[in-house]
């Protein structure tokens, strides 16, 4: 009984063995003509840290950087330890993660001289003095752009300001010269109606002074006796009889016979 398990147990492992085998040939043969999505999968189907380090490696050439590295790191066989901190470094670099890339590489260096690996390392330490350095420039070109801004929009401030209190002069500069020249303008009626006013009161005190002429006709003075007389003696000559009688002292007409 014992016997039978025994060849059962031998005929399974072989039969497992011939299996993995065939995948891991398969898988291989997927790898080298770049069907790395094909040799990913056959290699999951093999168990072991090998072909767990196989796996990473496909998806690593597929792009799949975050799962290559969760497959990296589930790997415990310390004969393996170098390459897969060596692809993790890779990994993380392809992910933008240069300060974990750079401790990966310092830590499979620490495992193993290698050129490669050092190059890399080198090569990423120097490149992040260079993102530092143009971090650095981007910080302090933003700063000055802020301040700039900052500058700038005190300066806007100050200049409308400036321009609120220039209005503001302005318009009472106006306010005050349209006061003045309302102030002349009344100032200048009343100084003429003042002096219209003058004027006709001059008029009416020339008017005042001049004699006041009678409408009627002033009574002309009596022709005197002796005016009469020559008068009615020059008719007399021409032959005109007259029957002009004098007047007596009272202004009454005499029916006596005048003396000439």
């Amino acid at each position: 009984m014992r016997v039978f398990i025994a060849i059962l147990m031998v005929s399974s492992i072989l039969s497992a063995s011939l299996f993995d085998f065939s995948y891991l040939s398969d898988a291989k043969e997927a790898y080298a003509q770049k069907e790395y999505e094909k040799a990913e999968k056959l290699y999951q189907k093999v168990e072991g840290d090998e072909s767990k380090f196989n796996q990473a490696d496909s998806l690593y050439m597929q792009k799949k950087y975050k799962e290559a590295l969760d497959i990296y790191d589930s790997i415990s066989d310390e004969k393996l330890a170098f390459k897969r901190l060596h692809n993790m470094g890779n990994s993380y670099a392809q992910l933008g993660k240069i300060d974990k890339a750079i401790e990966s590489y310092e830590k499979a260096l620490k495992i193993k001289e290698d050129e490669d690996t050092k190059f890399n390392l080198e090569f990423l330490k120097k490149k992040k003095k260079e993102q530092e350095k143009k971090d650095k420039k981007d910080k302090d070109k933003k700063d000055k752009d802020k301040k700039d801004k900052d500058k700038k929009n005190d300066k806007n401030k100050k200049d409308e300001k400036n321009r609120d209190s220039k209005d503001k002069k302005d318009k009472e500069s106006k306010d005050k010269q349209d006061k003045k020249k309302k102030e002349d303008e009344e100032k200048k009626k009343q100084e003429e109606q003042k002096k219209k006013q003058e004027e006709q009161k001059k008029k009416q005190e020339d008017k005042d002074k001049q004699p006041q002429e009678s409408n009627q006709t002033k009574a002309q003075p009596p022709i005197s006796n002796m005016e009469e007389r020559k008068w009615q003696k020059m008719l007399n000559q021409k032959g005109v009889n007259t029957l002009m009688l004098p007047l007596n002292n009272k202004g009454e007409n005499s029916d006596k016979k005048n003396p000439w």
